[in-house]
């Protein structure tokens, strides 16, 4: 009995190492090239980790929307190995956690503080929500051909879903043109890319259109200022006294 119990103490022991070990492995200093599908995004960057790499987006559907990918520029989810899984959302958890860290504080200019909005929560994922979303192939409205996940803070009293119940226009929103995440990349790439991509790739998924005429895609300058701020932050973090780790 004692034996067995320590073989689970030790086994615990060993997962915390390996968890911490990964961590390490996270880094904020990006070199590259790296693509998501057939685009090369390495401005966009602000996060890699040993199979992962986290990145800004072109049209963001929210205040930082962004998009977590692994590195080998799989088309579905079933394709990745399990540690390459695991890496992944690894990888989403910490960047839930540095997205919080800016938007759910009530130091943010976007954070509305409320009741329940402790202060033991501030600046955590449990002072605001989160949208995890993959879409998984052409006919769940995938656009460019590389499994990502996509990471989207709803900030109360901001961004957050306004009518209770089931139901989000985010979903919708993701379907729709203005969630064309492929269809934005090719636009900026146009020039240089169209011998190789093609035709254009539209929006899917079974939800109806919505209008997009109010939102543009993001100058490179505009992507490049909010991966180096989201870089500094998770540099905080790894700085800080481990509060939020």
């Amino acid at each position: 009995m004692r034996r067995s119990a320590s073989s689970r103490v030790n086994n615990i022991l060993a997962l915390l190492h390996d968890q911490e070990r990964h961590r390490r492995k996270m880094s904020t200093k990006i070199t590259g090239p790296i693509h998501f599908g057939p685009f090369e995004v390495t401005p966009q960057v602000f996060l890699t980790t040993p199979h992962s790499f986290a990145l800004v987006n072109l049209k963001p559907l929210l205040p930082g929307h962004v998009l977590i990918c692994p590195r080998r520029p799989y088309k579905r989810l079933t394709d990745l190995s399990g540690p390459e899984l695991t890496d992944l959302f690894q990888a989403v958890q910490r960047v839930e956690r540095m997205l919080a860290r800016h938007y759910f504080s009530s130091s943010s200019s976007s954070s509305s503080p409320s009741d329940s909005n402790s202060k033991s929560q501030d600046g955590t994922p449990e002072a605001g929500s989160f949208n995890i979303a993959i879409q998984d192939g052409a006919e769940a409205g995938q656009t460019v051909s590389h499994v990502h996940v996509h990471v989207i803070p709803r900030i109360r009293g901001s961004t957050a879903k306004e009518v209770p119940g089931p139901g989000d226009q985010i979903y919708e929103s993701m379907a729709a043109e203005e969630g064309n995440v492929g269809g934005a990349l090719w636009d900026r790439e146009l020039n240089k890319f169209r011998q190789r991509l093609g035709n254009r790739p539209e929006p899917g998924g079974s939800f109806p259109s919505i209008e997009d005429s109010e939102r543009h895609p993001r100058t490179a300058e505009e992507m490049e200022a909010e991966a180096r701020m989201f870089r500094r932050v998770l540099e905080q973090m790894e700085e800080g006294d481990g509060e939020l780790e």
